[in-house]
């Protein structure tokens, strides 16, 4: 079982800083942005034992992942906050369920076409996620909550934070490359998947992800070591995350 700590090291992008949190991105968003006139989906109220938050911001965040996002995308957001809940409560850890559930609904962001840009995508969501708060006035020591699971979330320093930080990382990782059965019972698992179907991500996330690339390779950043390694180590071989998520335990 590959470990977040490996999946971290498996995306290979490094943190830039910013130097404000909203400002780049407030242009994004306008009063009518969630389309308030158009009902919303329904989501189902529980799945697993764990409770979708219902409160409005988490529908208008959910409304707006699911806008933004193609189905694939907005269902992994959604299995995200499920395994990142049940990994929580397996371990006993207290967390806040909206702000974990924030974090997690709108934490690829950066991978949709409205947000994408040069930036690493997880800072690129942390931004958007962050004004889309402010905008609807979200306390913000909570919003910063968010930001830090959505830019932390595929690096390993993530795990090392409080439980509405590291889960966001704990729940993504385990819909990528497989949740550890210790920690998510494999009738959870099913539940889950049946609530949100994978449809096909295993292609449609590295497709979606190297088309970021292509599009905003000053994104696309690593580690210092890793160039080094590539550049004076000779038959050095960084793992993939494209082979992890191949071998992950799930058809699609």
């Amino acid at each position: 079982m590959i470990t977040r700590r490996e999946l971290a090291q498996g995306f290979g992008v490094t943190a830039v800083a910013a130097a404000s949190k909203c400002d780049a991105v407030a242009s994004w968003f306008t009063t009518n942005e969630m389309g308030d006139n158009q009902p919303a989906k329904m989501l189902p109220a529980e799945v697993a034992g764990v409770r979708l938050v219902d409160s409005k911001i988490c529908r208008e965040a959910a409304e707006l992942a699911r806008e933004v996002s193609p189905p694939f995308l907005f269902n992994h957001a959604a299995r995200t906050y499920l395994f990142g809940a049940l990994t929580g409560r397996a371990a006993g850890q207290r967390f806040d369920e909206e702000v974990l559930y924030l974090a997690c609904v709108l934490h690829d962001l950066g991978l949709t076409s409205r947000f994408a840009g040069d930036l690493p995508f997880e800072i690129q969501g942390a931004q958007a996620a962050s004004a889309f708060l402010e905008q609807r006035g979200y306390p913000s020591a909570k919003s910063n909550l968010v930001w830090d699971g959505i830019a932390m979330h595929p690096l390993a320093i993530g795990q090392y934070k409080q439980p509405e930080i590291s889960l966001v990382g704990a729940g993504a990782g385990a819909d990528v490359v497989g949740a550890d059965p210790k920690e998510i019972k494999p009738a959870e698992v099913e539940a889950v998947l049946k609530a949100f179907p994978r449809l096909g991500f295993k292609t449609a996330f590295i497709h979606t992800c190297a088309e970021i690339v292509k599009q905003h390779p000053r994104g696309a950043s690593r580690s210092f070591m890793r160039d080094i390694g590539e550049r004076e180590v000779p038959d050095f071989a960084p793992r993939n995350i494209c082979d992890a998520i191949a071998k992950a335990p799930f058809d699609e």
